[in-house]
């Protein structure tokens, strides 16, 4: 796990050098153990390493390979990069770093290379002979990239503040994307909350050459896969208990201290029983308690931690707490996000207790239609009112539009006007806080925007409504929330400690399997009974059939209490900015303050941490 960078154009050395190592040392947090450098010509490329595999000085970054011809700059891991070593027997390997085989692979299949690694990753190699930069992403989008292209300079980054520290881009919000952040609490790829800074899609690959940036997918999630699967509940039950596994024992080849989280929930215990059953020595567990009963699991973490005799590590977390962490985990912030604050937690006392590598059980839920949502889904699907003509079904949600008070009101108006039943007019109605009217009313010059989510499910739907109707809507949230506020909050968060953080459950070979599996077998009878049912008899029942909680944080108790004063401050703030609505994000404030109803504390959440990032890093809004 590292940050990588990079400059491509015409500037002189001289100015090249001083941007390329600004935007590097920007990324010290992802990478405290070596920095390097690349500048020759037009070309600047960065990297600070986190070691991981390979821990040898010869392992740094950029690394050539054994021609000269390549350099690369590499964020991630290959978890069988030894596999694809052992299918290039003629090269002449220097180390036993992944890093290498990337570059081997590239050497002998060029972009296909791609095909052939299972890990997560964001890369860039600069061929000197072509005078070209290929970067590539990782098919899940687990790992950061992030691009400015403005004629014939192009430049990259792990993260947007190392963009920004280039010196290259107007720190400008983006209008359009502002208001795509208060529907989803995150911007939706490729754009970024930085006016001209985009991101790399998942399963995403490009070349940039004489001025030109080309891109294309390398991998689909909805054109993933085999076109039938078994529909032997016995014989699925297997494939999946094979696939998971394999996934957790390619996780967790490192050559630094290894744990994982572990909430107690059924995802987190799933991985660490399936750790326990890899490993010959005891797993090093951890986890947050609460005081406030309502939230706090420490009673299933412990559980789990005896049964799999784990060296488990809690941390009681009170409010007065988590205050005086705060101001660094808002810092530790690349982006703004209202979600993700209790990966930066976690992640913290993980690797102040000496792990640098910890597997997480995050994307259960997502595959394995965890999310009471899921559900709701599949109601949608035999409501009454998709008889009714268009027009008529047009004019019941206009009215619910003009009588809705709550979100809950709105998004129901949203889906009952909506176009079809289909995944792509159903799913962002589903996902946003805030309906695309009312995020506009907090803004002052947005008349109209396009939502990006719905125009990947729109240009994707045939594939999607290929696949089962439990597996479009696990596509719609690996496209949607997963990619966009998950993956991207859990990388950021623990980044900011300087710990990598691993996921099973995002494993492509498994995903694209359980994708297949028909809904018979994945209707959830039980809470995620497929996977549970999959591993038995690994869960304890009190795991499998606990009252859900989530791994969240009492937001609505803090921002009403010890938060309180900060949360109106940044509000006021932002008030006072002339790009924004005044009015619209006073009366969201009232109505959370003033009323019992603590739904909103999202909305008013996210407002604040959007000028508490603003003023940090001196974006104009």
């Amino acid at each position: 796990m590292c940050g990588i960078t990079g400059i491509i154009g015409s500037e002189p050395i001289d100015g090249k050098q001083a941007r390329i190592r600004r935007m590097t040392q920007r990324l010290a947090h992802r990478g405290p153990d070596a920095e390097g450098f690349f500048i020759e010509n037009e070309t600047a490329l960065g990297h600070r390493r986190l070691s991981i595999i390979d821990l040898s000085d010869d392992s740094n970054q950029p690394m050539f390979d054994a021609s000269g011809r390549y350099v690369l700059v590499f964020n991630g891991e290959i978890y069988n990069y030894r596999e694809v070593k052992a299918l290039l027997p003629d090269y002449p390997f220097r180390t036993h770093s992944d890093s290498e085989v990337i570059l081997a692979a590239y050497s002998r299949w060029g972009a296909d290379c791609l095909q052939h690694f299972n890990g997560m990753f964001a890369f860039a190699i600069w061929d000197r002979k072509q005078q070209e930069l290929f970067v590539a992403r990782d098919r899940l989008g687990v790992k950061p990239l992030y691009y400015f292209h403005d004629g014939g300079v192009f430049a990259f980054s792990s993260e947007i503040r190392s963009l920004l520290a280039s010196g290259l881009i107007r720190a400008r919000l983006d209008p359009a994307a502002t208001c795509n952040y208060f529907m989803y609490q995150s911007v939706c790829a490729p754009l970024t909350i930085v006016e001209g800074v985009f991101r790399v899609l998942p399963g995403e690959c490009g070349i940039f050459k004489n001025g030109e940036f080309n891109k294309r997918l390398y991998w689909q999630i909805e054109h993933s896969g085999e076109t039938n699967v078994d529909d032997d509940p016995a014989r699925v039950g297997k494939q999946i208990r094979r696939l998971l596994t394999e996934s957790v024992e390619r996780r967790m080849v490192s050559d630094v201290p290894l744990g994982a989280f572990l909430s107690g929930g059924i995802d987190s215990s799933t991985v660490v029983g399936l750790m326990a059953e890899c490993s010959a020595q005891p797993v090093n567990t951890f986890s947050i308690n609460f005081a406030e009963r309502e939230f706090d699991e420490s009673k299933y973490s412990s559980l789990i931690a005896k049964r799999f005799k784990t060296h488990h590590t809690p941390l009681l977390l009170r409010a007065n707490d988590f205050l005086e962490t705060l101001p660094e985990a808002l810092a530790a912030l690349d982006s703004p996000s209202a979600d993700g604050f209790n990966s930066y937690l976690v992640a913290k006392i993980t690797k102040k207790a000496g792990i640098t590598v910890a597997l997480s059980g995050i994307g259960g839920d997502e595959l394995f239609a965890g999310y009471t949502t899921f559900l709701y889904w599949l109601r949608i699907h035999r409501q009454w009112w998709w008889y009714l003509p268009a027009g008529l079904r047009t004019l019941v949600g206009q009215t619910l539009h003009q009588y809705s008070r709550t979100a809950r009101m709105m998004r129901l108006s949203d889906i009952a006007s909506a176009k079809s039943p289909d995944i792509e007019h159903i799913y962002p109605s589903m996902r946003q806080v805030l309906a695309p009217h009312q995020a506009m009313k907090l803004m002052r010059n947005v008349e109209h925007i396009e939502d990006p989510l719905q125009s990947i499910l729109q240009a994707r739907r045939e594939a999607l409504h290929r696949l089962p109707l439990l597996s479009q809507y696990s596509a719609a949230e690996l496209l949607g929330y997963t990619f966009n506020v998950l993956l991207k909050d859990t990388d950021q968060m623990s980044m900011a400690s300087a710990l990598e953080v691993r996921e099973p459950f995002f494993d492509y070979k498994l995903v694209e399997y359980v994708l297949q599996i028909p809904d018979a077998l994945k209707y959830p009878h039980y809470p995620k009974s497929l996977l549970v049912e999959s591993m038995s008899p690994l869960l304890p029942n009190e795991i499998v059939h606990r009252p859900k909680k989530g791994f969240s944080m009492p937001w609505k108790y803090w921002l009403r209490n010890e938060l309180s004063g900060w949360c109106k401050e940044k509000l006021d703030n932002l008030c006072q900015r002339s790009e924004f609505n005044a009015d619209e994000i006073q009366q969201l404030s009232r109505h959370f303050f003033q009323t019992s109803n603590g739904k909103t504390w999202v909305q008013v959440f996210q407002m604040a941490v959007l000028e508490d990032w603003l003023e940090r890093n001196d974006v104009v809004a």
